[in-house]
């Protein structure tokens, strides 16, 4: 019975070439889900996850009590160019809405976008090693930790930087395009 439910889902809904999974629309949708789940979860972890951890961890070793704060706020720092991505994203998905995929828009909205994962980057592994020379941090922390979450935001930085680029000259070719008759 499962079986056959699976087989006619996928022939009603994947083998049906009326049915247009990737239009616009339901890109723009999609996008627009992934957005506010990300942006959900994004303040979960940084709302209530890493402050609860952070004051577990705070009283069970006094004697790193006094890094806790120091550390909320540097997070909490770190995290507000990701929330503006999501606003750029949010912008990006409402122009692929619009059948405006193409545009100079998204190129600038990548764009910054890459900007910001840059800046965030940048910002986290200053401020990492700052906490480390304050001896407000373990060097492991820096050495270890730091790097992944660096790598992280220089590929995302790196990535965006493309897609601006390739989008920026799509719109170029589109313009173009619509000149001719």
């Amino acid at each position: 019975m499962f079986v056959e439910l699976i087989v006619m889902f996928w022939e009603q809904y994947f083998q049906n070439e009326r049915i247009d999974f990737m239009s616009q629309k339901n890109l723009s949708k999609w996008l627009k889900a992934v957005i506010i789940g990300t942006g959900i979860f994004g303040l979960i972890v940084f709302g209530w996850l890493i402050p609860a951890y952070g004051a577990n961890f705070a009283s069970m070793n006094p004697e790193v009590a006094y890094c806790y704060w120091p550390w909320l706020v540097f997070l909490w720092l770190c995290s507000v160019p990701c929330f503006i991505s999501l606003f750029f994203g949010w912008k990006i998905a409402k122009n692929i809405g619009n059948d405006n995929s193409f545009s100079f828009d998204n190129a600038k909205h990548l764009k910054t976008i890459s900007a910001l994962a840059a800046f965030d980057s940048a910002f986290f592994f200053i401020g990492n090693w700052a906490l480390v020379f304050m001896d407000m941090s373990h060097p492991g922390v820096a050495i270890i930790f730091a790097p992944l979450v660096i790598f992280v935001g220089v590929a995302v930085s790196v990535v965006c930087a493309a897609l601006s680029h390739l989008v920026y000259k799509s719109a170029v070719l589109q313009s173009e395009n619509d000149l001719t008759i």
